[in-house]
């Protein structure tokens, strides 16, 4: 399952394993990740100008790293295994390693790469309950006209965006220190946790039909998709919207902007969040785009990190899946209306602040009565699904020569209605929707003036 575009050429391949054998053996698959098997592997890479050093000492130098990190993150350098009696899915830390293949597509530039980088991920396709037979990580360098893309496929039953950025991290902070001589000594700023205790202790066990599984969605289906680009200034004024109940206007007072950018004002617990505020105005374009009756429903699924709702917390730096779907459901009609996206955003705000532990506990209990796989995509054309997030730290990943040029996914777990938020690149507070749409919703929604005037001209 490697790339096939004529434009790339496999250089060379190879396993690296743990620089130290794993202490860890077998780690049971918690209630998050089980329901992950049925998706495709993340599929996340950072672009870079041309290394200062020549390739294969830059791919050495990435190898060494990567080898040392595995050893933090055993889990990565394993395989899936299913006890035969009980049906108890784990990770087994076998050290057998990640794959890492040197790829070239020197026809290819940055700006191609802006445009399309699906072809530059290793395990396209992947499912994650393929990681019994596949590996559970493996990463490509794609050397291009101008600069690279370092590319990880990362099984999804075994991290999610969290734990995957918390790893990309550790491999560049890693990679520095041996770059400059000191990776005997090198403590992560951000060691990853891998106490199984997020409902580890549950019964729950996930019974398979014989075969491979397959993601829930068709993936041949054509999909249209495009980053927007919105500015701190453009999130800013969303979020005062929403939350002026006395303003319905795009004019926002240079007064209500600066109270936006209060911290003490924006964590209160009533605040519609600027995330929640740019999710309503994305919500409502796509609807309207999809032509949809008012009669018909809606829903907007946003992925929550849970570490922090659970009584008791487990770790930010738990790793492993800790993560629900949290869906918001609403009328065509209600949502489209003049008070639409101050009460969008409400709706939005009221279904993430009433997700505590009851809740979660709740979801938990229901998965337990009904082991299942997640139901990724989007049957009746009319749902609306939220991953990644705008927080995680994507562009703290220097290995050498500064931070990443952009952010780029592959094809996976890609659906009309699937977006993924990642932060801006030069500007905290500004953020980028890649946006997957059915070609003629797409085209709509490009032409929809009540979105396309929060995004930024040239994205």
């Amino acid at each position: 399952m490697e790339s096939t575009s004529p434009v790339v050429k496999i250089i060379s391949k190879c396993t690296v394993t743990p620089s130290t054998p794993s202490t860890l053996v077998h780690l049971k698959l918690s209630v998050s990740d089980l329901p992950m098997l049925s998706c495709h592997y993340i599929q996340k890479g950072l672009l870079f100008p041309d290394p200062p050093i020549p390739i294969e000492r830059f791919l050495s130098l990435l190898k060494s790293s990567l080898s040392l990190t595995l050893s933090h993150f055993p889990a990565l350098a394993g395989n899936l295994s299913t006890d035969p009696t009980s049906g108890v899915i784990s990770i087994f830390c076998s050290d057998s390693g990640a794959h890492f293949i040197h790829a070239n597509a020197d026809s290819l530039s940055l700006s191609d790469i802006l445009s399309d980088a699906r072809p530059l991920f290793a395990l396209d396709g992947a499912v994650s309950h393929d990681g019994h037979r596949l590996p559970i990580s493996a990463f490509q360098v794609t050397v291009l006209s101008d600069g690279l893309f370092v590319a990880a496929s990362v099984n999804h039953a075994v991290t999610d965006g969290t734990s995957f950025w918390n790893f990309f991290n550790s491999w560049s902070e890693i990679t520095r220190a041996v770059s400059a001589g000191g990776a005997a000594d090198v403590v992560l700023s951000r060691p990853p946790d891998h106490r199984r205790n997020y409902f580890g202790d549950s019964p729950a066990v996930l019974r398979l039909p014989g075969g491979r599984l397959t993601v829930t969605f068709d993936a041949s289906a054509p999909v249209a998709e495009r980053i927007f680009h919105f500015s701190r200034e453009a999130v800013q004024e969303l979020k005062s919207i929403a939350n002026d109940p006395h303003d319905d206007e795009r004019s926002i007072s240079a007064e209500i902007m600066g109270k936006s950018g209060n911290d003490t004002w924006q964590k209160q617990k009533k605040v519609i969040s600027s995330f929640q505020s740019l999710s309503a105005l994305l919500w409502r374009g796509v609807t309207r785009a999809r032509r949809l009756s008012r009669e018909r429903e809606t829903t907007f699924r946003m992925a929550v990190n849970c570490r922090a709702r659970v009584e008791p917390k487990v770790s930010p730096n738990y790793f492993g899946n800790a993560i629900q779907s949290i869906p918001t459901v609403a009328s065509v009609g209600s949502l489209l209306d003049k008070k639409g996206h101050r009460w969008a955003a409400e709706q939005l705000r009221r279904s993430v602040a009433a997700h505590d532990n009851e809740r979660v506990v709740r979801g938990v209990r229901d998965f337990e009565k009904d082991p299942k796989c997640f139901p990724l995509g989007n049957p009746d054309g009319t749902g609306v699904t939220m991953g990644s997030s705008p927080w995680f730290p994507m562009y703290d990943n220097d290995f050498g020569w500064g931070r990443p040029l952009a952010v780029r996914s592959g094809r996976a777990n890609k659906f009309d209605g699937k977006i993924s938020a990642f932060p801006g690149r030069d500007v905290i507070g500004s953020v980028d929707l890649e946006v997957c749409l059915s070609p003629e919703t797409m085209a709509r929604l490009e032409m929809d003036q009540e979105f396309m005037q929060f995004v930024s001209q040239g994205c």
